[in-house]
């Protein structure tokens, strides 16, 4: 094993802004961590708390800011052994913006883990400036909490286009494993656009038989060149005629999380994400796990 894949194995990352909307994440983290069997990191990047500057790091009169947010990441470690009593545990506080912190401290983690919200009323504004920054440029799997991550319905649900997808289905076939859940392999297709310049032809049923059957092949095929690494899970393989976000979205409804591959192209402003995944992070019933798609290019 390479010096690389023993380090990406030793602990599970978590950012942390020390508000009470962070509080999910930090569990779900710890939760992953005794999964794997590994140590979690807590990290808190800049800004610390509501400031937006060092120039704002003292409060008058008391602690510094630096002390003040020491003493959120050290109620947060207590919170962690309070579920689990013996889980190794590196609390880390830096200056580094967290979104640029946490992707380059992800490099090395076996998995990242991120809320949606941040602080009060900038929650919007940080769910697109830190969690839709990392999951742009994150090397390794990232974890974002959505809905209830409490309670159990025995599911890790795969949202699968293509073979080109087979390192979010191994993430997913490692998952299902962990837990002991079914793991639910998901393939939306749609049926194919007419030519503008060309009138609808109605599909003859023998065609609509064929796409089925071609969209079925999809997921079975892919399913079919891991299932001897995890030869102990219970796999079912769903083809659905209907929009991915859409399709991926519903089933979120009954899984413990949902995972997809973070398809990235190179845009103006960077790398930007599909829309299938934006759809998820804004409505899945559950966390969402994006693997990232190697053929996105290089990473900042």
């Amino acid at each position: 094993m390479s010096g690389a894949t023993t380090a990406r194995k030793s602990r599970v990352l978590v950012g942390f802004d020390g508000s009470a909307r962070a509080l999910p994440a930090l569990d779900l983290a710890a939760d992953e961590a005794l999964r794997r069997g590994t140590t979690l990191e807590i990290l808190c990047g800049w800004p610390w708390g509501r400031h937006r500057s060092p120039d704002m790091a003292m409060a008058p009169g008391g602690p510094s800011l630096h002390q003040l947010s020491r003493a959120s990441l050290d109620r947060a470690v207590t919170r962690v052994h309070g579920r689990a009593r013996h889980l190794p545990v590196v609390p880390t506080l830096t200056t580094e913006p967290a979104a640029r912190a946490l992707v380059r401290a992800g490099r090395t983690a076996a998995l990242t883990v991120v809320g949606t919200r941040g602080h009060g009323g900038f929650g919007e504004l940080l769910l697109g400036s830190v969690t839709l920054r990392v999951a742009a440029h994150c090397t390794g799997p990232l974890l974002v909490v959505r809905g209830s991550a409490t309670n159990e319905r025995n599911c890790v649900l795969v949202g699968l286009e293509s073979e080109a997808d087979l390192g979010a289905l191994r993430f997913g076939f490692e998952e299902a494993a962990r837990r002991g859940a079914v793991l639910r392999v998901l393939h939306a297709w749609r049926y194919p656009a007419a030519p503008s310049l060309c009138p609808p032809a109605p599909l003859q049923w023998d065609d609509v038989q064929l796409l089925a059957k071609s969209a079925e092949a999809v997921p079975e095929y892919a399913v079919a060149a891991l299932r001897g690494e995890h030869p102990g899970v219970e796999v079912d393989t769903v083809a659905m005629c209907l929009g991915a976000g859409h399709a991926l979205t519903e089933a979120s409804r009954t899984a413990d999380v949902v995972v997809v591959s973070a398809h990235r192209r190179a845009r103006r402003l960077g790398l930007q994400l599909g829309p299938v995944t934006h759809t998820l992070l804004h409505h899945a019933h559950c966390p969402v796990a994006l693997v990232p798609d190697t053929r996105s290019g290089p990473t900042p």
